[in-house]
């Protein structure tokens, strides 16, 4: 009896997961080692399948060599195959944590440990579809770190790095549980916050440009941070992207009016 062969879905998903941790962008990812370890105990298991198939089939033979009863046979079979679905089990949960780990690695961004673009996508989405069915609205925030480019022209990409760590600690300290936020590209950060009016939004976002205007030492190195808003709310019968479009447009009038300050579409 030959083991359990992977189907195309488990095959593709071990070699999403081999990709991933051979990527070195990928090398400090949190989720880095215990990909790997799940990755090594599925392996392991599925070898301990494949030679448990092997002694089973040893066994039968044994068996019709020494010409077991039919009872004796059937009641060592049974046994045989209430091993191998114990062991089945074991190898389905390990592919599923490793899916699961492999979605949650897919929606983070790596410096940060914030959500990334796809995983805002998906927050945005809902949000959009919760607001059509109640009626709640939200808001919507986008940041950008005015003139970074210096601060990695001056310290280096390894500070900025850090800077960046920073600032996205600022801003998920300053937000509520049940808001949203994530690097949305470059620089640039957006925050979703469910039933929040502008007026209620606004005084959350200020509160994490005043936050952000505080960092004055990062990594021994002494900086001079600010950071501009825009910031939109959802008008009924809209899109999510419109809303965001909106927040954009309010970012560059943030950008045009000086910087450092939070405007409202």
């Amino acid at each position: 009896m030959a083991a359990p062969k992977l189907h195309g879905d488990d095959l593709e998903l071990v070699a999403r997961v081999e990709a991933l941790l051979a990527d070195p962008a990928q090398q400090h990812n949190p989720l880095h080692e215990p990909l790997a370890a799940l990755l090594g105990h599925f392996r392991g298991q599925r070898e301990r399948l494949e030679r448990l198939v092997r002694i089973s089939d040893g066994y039968h033979h044994v068996a019709r060599e020494q010409r077991l009863t039919l009872v004796e046979q059937y009641d060592k079979q049974v046994r045989r195959l209430e091993k191998l679905v114990r062991i089945s089990d074991r190898y389905q949960n390990s592919l599923r944590d490793l899916s699961l780990a492999l979605r949650d690695a897919a929606m983070r961004d790596p410096l940060t440990g914030l959500g990334n673009r796809r995983f805002l996508m998906e927050r945005l989405r809902e949000e959009s579809e919760r607001t059509q069915r109640l009626g709640r609205g939200f808001a919507v925030a986008i940041m950008d770190v005015d003139h970074f480019k210096a601060v990695n022209d001056a310290y280096g990409h390894e500070t900025g790095d850090q800077v960046l760590l920073a600032i996205a600690q600022a801003v998920e300290f300053g937000l509520r549980k049940y808001d949203h936020c994530g690097r949305w590209g470059g620089e640039e950060f957006l925050m979703l916050l469910p039933e929040t009016p502008v007026e209620h939004a606004y005084t959350i976002v200020e509160r994490i440009r005043l936050a952000i205007a505080e960092i004055a030492d990062v990594g021994g190195v002494r900086v001079s941070l600010t950071a501009s808003f825009g910031l939109a709310g959802h008008r009924e019968g809209e899109g999510f992207s419109a809303t965001v479009s909106r927040a954009d447009q309010a970012l560059y009038a943030a950008k045009a009016a000086g910087r450092n300050r939070v405007e409202s579409a």
